[in-house]
């Protein structure tokens, strides 16, 4: 099921986002309504993206009736989180909505929701997708909010890189819930339990993603010399674990103790490339080796002939690799808005301190209108394909930008 809202021109684009602790469905919304009017100065919201903390499961379509009410939003939607993400503060364990709202003028939005049997039919059959999405050929950017327990994203976000080759896909899967059927997915005036949710926003935007992995490659570079599925027989002739050991008995005592927070392997986007670094691979973890035959098991698929390379991550890690990836963003001026999507395992599950994501955001750009909420699984592209991500923080800066032409 898709819903529109074709573009106006009145106004330059313009967002507005608020953060509210009030645990009442009904004051909640009139605290975000009257924050988010106020800010936009009456302009109409085109697009309202709603993020709850789980504390509100039970009352969820309560929430957006009331949310809805107070801010008529011509497209919403949004989901549930075990945290949500405001314009200073990241929320972790207190009951919070966040919401980020945005004026679009010359800007076309489609929103849709995805029941998992199209979300089945897509993943097998990609061309299947526009016939339950339905948007404009010249779409900017999808955000994508998925149920962790019925949504298969992996498939779908194949889909999406062949029906919509370089469009960043940008969001996260739902968190909070231990059991299926709790997490809620909020598309226009209704609430789903499972599938997945999104928009789609073609027109005079341009939306720049950054996805931080928070990891740094060590060791040297390893062409896979034999895979089969998820596991990795050789790197370079010999088994992964003798590789690995060479590459510990090399590393710091400091990166050695990194090790505890876990061993990743990075998968080269772009194996021909000549000069690869941070940013040029997909960090997967590590989720098993064989003693006996020295294999390791990772959390994708491998193929033989790719390059690859063991990464280490840490908080300060983290950390330098969200501020380096924001850093060339200061170049093209302050964004109009922005969406954050953090790991759960993120915040201070990984850092000393509390809004840690959030804070080196606006560092960058203060007081930005910014949102989110802490996923169960990142959304975003690294090169030109998306990806379904863990430990990442995937940030979505939006700015006016020029139309295209149709085809």
């Amino acid at each position: 099921m898709a819903r529109d809202r074709t573009p106006n021109t009145r106004a330059p684009i313009r967002f507005a986002s608020a953060l509210t602790f009030e645990t009442d469905a009904r004051m909640a919304a009139l605290e975000l309504g009257a924050r988010i009017k106020r800010a936009l100065e009456g302009d109409r919201v085109d697009l309202a993206l709603v993020f709850a903390t789980s504390h509100y499961a039970e009352e969820a379509h309560a929430l957006l009736d009331r949310v809805r009410d107070a801010l008529s939003p011509a497209v919403l939607v949004g989901c549930s989180g075990e945290g949500v993400i405001g314009p200073e503060r990241e929320v972790e364990g207190e009951q919070a909505v966040a919401v980020v709202a945005g004026h679009l003028p010359d800007v076309e939005l489609r929103s849709f929701n995805l029941v998992p049997a199209e979300i089945l039919q897509a993943a097998e059959s990609p061309l299947e997708l526009e016939k339950v999405i339905h948007t404009p050929k010249d779409t900017r950017a999808f955000i994508l909010l998925g149920d962790p327990f019925s949504a298969q994203v992996d498939g779908l976000l194949r889909a999406f890189n062949i029906v919509h080759p370089g469009v960043p896909v940008i969001g996260g899967m739902a968190s909070g819930a231990r059991t299926p059927g709790e997490m809620a997915l909020f598309c226009g005036d209704h609430t789903f339990r499972q599938g997945a949710v999104g928009v789609g926003m073609a027109g005079s935007i341009d939306v720049n993603v950054i996805v931080s992995q928070g990891c740094r490659p060590v060791g040297p570079l390893f062409a896979v010399t034999a895979a089969e599925a998820n596991v990795i027989a050789e790197l370079e002739g010999k088994p992964p674990l003798e590789q690995l050991q060479a590459v510990v008995a090399e590393l710091s005592e400091d990166d050695r103790a990194l090790l505890r927070n876990g061993l990743f392997v990075g998968r080269a986007i772009d194996s021909s490339k000549e000069m690869l670094g941070r940013g040029d691979f997909l960090v997967r973890g590590v989720v098993g080796v064989d003693r006996g035959t020295g294999s390791m098991a990772i959390g994708d698929f491998v193929d033989q002939g790719e390059i690859v390379q063991f990464h280490l991550r840490d908080a300060v890690t983290a950390a330098e690799d969200l501020e380096m990836l924001l850093s060339p963003q200061s170049f093209f001026g302050r964004p109009s808005g922005a969406l954050l999507f953090s790991c759960n395992g993120r915040g201070t599950r990984l850092y000393d301190h509390p809004n840690g994501d959030i804070s080196a955001v606006n560092a960058f750009f203060a007081g930005m209108p910014v949102a989110g909420f802490f996923c169960a699984g990142e959304i975003g592209p690294i090169g030109s394909r998306n990806f379904l991500h863990g430990h990442t923080a995937v940030l979505a800066l939006i700015r006016p930008g020029s139309p295209r032409d149709r085809d």
